[in-house]
């Protein structure tokens, strides 16, 4: 086990999977520092609540990244998805976000990073905002950083929002009714990276796909329209879609082909609270109830 009192830099604590990571630091004893683009706004005075030191830094400005990560024993790496157009970030940005934080890591003497990519990136080499981390997993092991990746696979958290028809009664995927979608809660990946820390004799040099559940997206519909007490309707892209968008239609293939690799039993010894989606559903009955009601 590691000393606790050093410095892990968070990368993205305002989002999904940085903030469960800071989170899980904090509650270990780590000290969390946490650059983010706007030092002073709402956001940040919130995590400075939490006990993270904010700093200013910035993913495209790696003079920042180099003093945020000054004194860092471990770094948690996530960069914008180019697969969430809200972003406004292209594979190419996300590759040169990612290798830039792992240079940084490695001129700053950081001991131990650890990346979240996705679930099959080495699967998907025609899906440009999957195969963009893939490219980031094999920049980090030609530096010969000491690293965990974690592969995270779809976050139950997306499976209510209204990107995915939620609002709408609908649950709108990318396979078939009956295919397998692995599934993992965002609280959960914080709480690996937060082992792979403590534990980097058990978990540096390994890659971790990450999935708490694996349920075809008629059954996913089905949980939630329980949970909600609703009825929520499998809507999945119809063929022509991939006739008109390219990229839609490689991902459309990849889902529709893919089978997680992930030991479930294996990830549930590591840590035993590993959400499956029943339990994720009832953890969230209240936001359920509440986004019904919108």
């Amino acid at each position: 086990m590691t000393d606790r009192n050093k410095i892990i830099v968070v990368l993205g604590a305002t989002g999904q999977q940085g903030g469960a990571a800071a989170k899980h630091l904090v509650a270990d004893g780590w000290r969390v520092r946490a650059p983010v683009r706007e030092p002073h706004g709402a956001k940040a005075r919130a995590l400075a609540e939490a006990g993270l030191e904010v700093v200013g830094g910035d993913l495209n400005d790696r003079a920042s990244l180099d003093a945020a990560l000054r004194g860092a024993h471990g770094v948690f790496s996530v960069q914008p998805s180019a697969g969430q157009p809200q972003y406004g970030v292209t594979p190419e940005d996300e590759v040169r976000q990612g290798k830039s934080v792992a240079d940084a890591a490695r001129a700053a003497g950081v001991e131990h990073l650890v990346y979240t990519s996705v679930d099959g990136a080495d699967d998907a080499g025609d899906v440009p905002h999957l195969a963009s981390k893939w490219q980031i997993e094999e920049h980090i092991r030609a530096i010969g950083a000491r690293a965990t990746i974690l592969r995270p696979a779809s976050f139950m958290e997306n499976f209510v929002t209204e990107g995915l028809g939620f609002a709408r009664g609908q649950v709108v995927y990318f396979g078939r009714p009956t295919d397998p979608v692995p599934l993992i809660a965002a609280d959960d990946i914080g709480k690996f990276a937060a082992l792979a820390f403590a534990d980097p004799s058990t978990f540096a040099g390994t890659v971790l796909p990450l999935v708490g559940d694996v349920r075809t997206g008629a059954d996913i519909a089905a949980a939630l329209g329980r949970a909600a007490n609703r009825t929520i309707a499998y809507q999945p892209y119809p063929p022509e879609a991939a006739q008109h968008d390219p990229t839609l239609g490689r991902l459309m293939a990849f889902v529709q082909r893919y089978r997680t690799k992930a030991d479930i039993p294996a990830l549930r010894r590591l840590h035993p609270g590993l959400l499956d989606f029943a339990c994720w559903l009832r953890a969230n009955a209240s936001k359920l109830a509440s986004l019904s009601r919108a």
